[in-house]
């Protein structure tokens, strides 16, 4: 049986955000990866145009498209893209859900930028040369319109009222230091979501970036487990 992993970033982000754990899975299995860059996001941030709605159009036609070229699929969602995620379950049928910090509360884009800072100069320098994304910050912190941020509360809005309708099984990847999306955001959604077969993992050093935190692998080796059952 063909595997498919679809992978979406969050808010202001890009598919670096999920990168480790597109690596991860790429070492461990031969199941085919896609992670799409949401409309106005990425590298270059355009988001004065940017919609709710383009962001769902988009990763629905990544869905399509993977779902055409394998058995099953999975998705993976960060952040935003946790919601996203919730959003396609809701209209297709999905193997299995993954949400990394699922930004299940409304979160304030000022403070998920200064996160942002703090992962770049934190966490990425440690795994990766120098400035890799360091640059993104002042931009992000330019480039992000008002207008975008209700998109984004948008999609939180959408899919808030349909967590119990959601039957997938589903895991639920959490950062106790996450200064962004808090613990309880986390807990909220394992209690709310109508699937039988979910887990809820913590990561005790994971920020709100948490594909980057120190203990990465080792819940990436437990998602991993999760997904191969």
């Amino acid at each position: 049986m063909k595997t498919g992993v679809l992978l979406i970033h969050g808010f202001t982000g890009g598919p670096y955000e999920v990168r480790p754990f597109v690596k991860f899975l790429q070492e461990k299995t031969n199941w085919k990866m896609a992670v799409p860059t949401l409309p106005g996001h990425g590298v270059k941030l355009e988001l004065g145009k940017a919609s709710a709605a383009s962001w769902l159009m988009e990763a629905e036609t990544a869905f399509r498209k993977l779902q055409k070229e394998v058995d099953r699929v999975i998705v993976v969602g960060f952040s935003m893209g946790g919601l996203i995620a919730l959003y396609l379950s809701l209209r297709y049928h999905v193997d299995k859900l993954v949400l990394l910090s699922a930004a299940a509360k409304y979160i304030s884009p000022r403070i998920l930028l200064e996160d942002i800072r703090i992962m770049l100069a934190e966490s990425i320098t440690k795994k990766h040369s120098p400035n890799t994304f360091y640059h993104l910050y002042n931009y992000k912190l330019t480039h992000t319109p008002l207008q975008a941020t209700i998109e984004f509360l948008r999609v939180v809005k959408m899919v808030e009222p349909y967590y119990d309708l959601i039957q997938t099984p589903v895991c639920i990847v959490q950062g106790k230091k996450d200064g962004i999306v808090p613990f309880a955001s986390a807990e909220h959604l394992y209690k709310s979501l109508g699937s039988d077969e979910k887990v809820l993992l913590q990561s005790d050093t994971g920020k709100h970036h948490i594909c980057y935190s120190d203990d990465c692998h080792t819940w990436f080796k437990d998602v991993l487990a999760f997904l191969g059952k």
